[in-house]
């Protein structure tokens, strides 16, 4: 409201998408971070882990899946209001299409909005990183505990659970350290960076959940249906397109981006095309799906009662590939990480 933003210029925004100067690298580099911010592949695994922790058993888990919709929506609508709060705000002056880092976003509030504005963003940004701070360290420590056989769960007591809630605390004095003692723009270069990681790293967990997801064993009649794998199809093609942009915009910085997106585009369609039907095929292949009883009472067996997963060469393939381009894209991130620090 203290920016007066245009609600034609919004409406515009959400439906043809567009960058500042163009869609060059660095518009590439922060879309894809954007993404990984959003959906980041941590959340994948911190959602099944809380839904555990919360005892949350199959006869509620719409009320999970609501909450989770509900969510989703608040975001979805936040992240737009303050983006186009900021983008009302700069339009005209010289900050406009040249973000640096959220310092710059809250002092350009303050100079071109007023005091107000940039204390708002501020006390949203400071929420913002409380919230982050939270989930992340409890998702590394649910990951961590997995592993390492640590007892945890919210549900304990503290003297209970000392390694679980030990970590929760050292992740966090960590991430708090490492805040304090580098400076701004390190900041903002390792937080891009980290948030480009998990860009790439999203189509990998999404492709393993996926895996784990058509596990009749492990999830029975939760099983996914084919219209959520179609769907899975065509999100992970999608991420796989903006994560090749970003490798081949890193290798050859002056090739176009618009007709290179074009090409890949095309390119996931054809793939679409070819992996949708066989899928479908997989999916009419399988056992009949149990009533909706079944679901209620579904469990999952405890994982040394679960048999090893089918090994054939169409999934030694596509670890194979996994593999080739998580290495491949993690080297060329470092490289433009590199090119922002030294530029």
């Amino acid at each position: 409201m203290l920016s007066h933003p245009s609600a034609g210029d919004v409406l515009h925004g959400l439906a043809v998408p567009g960058a500042a100067g163009g869609f060059k690298p660095a518009a590439v580099l922060l879309t894809i971070s954007i993404v990984g911010t959003t959906v980041a592949p941590w959340q994948l695994y911190f959602q099944q882990s809380n839904v555990v922790d919360k005892k949350i058993t199959t006869r509620w888990l719409n009320y999970e899946r609501a909450d989770t919709v509900l969510g989703t929506i608040v975001v979805i609508v936040t992240a737009i209001m303050i983006t186009s709060a900021v983008a009302a705000a700069v339009a005209g002056t010289h900050a406009s299409g040249h973000y640096t880092d959220a310092l710059a976003v809250a002092q350009a509030l303050r100079r071109f909005v007023g005091p107000a504005a940039g204390a708002m963003f501020a006390i949203l940004l400071l929420n913002a990183s409380i919230i982050g701070a939270v989930t992340v360290t409890l998702a590394s420590s649910y990951a961590l505990g997995d592993v390492s056989g640590l007892r945890q769960s919210l549900n304990a007591r503290v003297r209970d659970a000392k390694g679980f809630y030990g970590l929760i605390a050292g992740l966090i004095a960590l991430a708090g350290g490492t805040v304090l003692a580098t400076d701004p723009r390190v900041q903002g270069i390792i937080t891009l960076a980290v948030q480009a990681a998990c860009g790439i790293l999203l189509p990998v967990t999404t492709v393993l959940a996926l895996l784990l997801c058509n596990d009749r064993e492990v999830l029975g009649p939760w099983a996914n249906g084919r219209w959520q794998n179609l769907l899975s199809l065509v999100i992970v093609l999608s991420l796989f397109v903006l994560s090749a942009t970003l490798m081949l915009t890193t290798l050859v910085p002056s090739i176009p981006v618009v007709p290179l997106l074009t090409a890949l585009g095309a390119a996931a369609g054809v793939a679409f095309l070819v992996l949708a039907p066989l899928q479908l095929a997989r999916a009419t292949a399988r056992a009949p799906v149990p009533g909706e009883a079944d679901r209620l009472h579904w469990r999952t067996p405890r994982l040394t009662l679960l048999a090893q997963p089918p090994t054939s060469t169409a999934r030694r393939v596509l670890f194979w590939f996994l593999g080739v381009y998580l290495g491949a894209s993690s080297v060329l991130l470092v490289v433009r990480v590199v090119r922002l620090v030294v530029g």
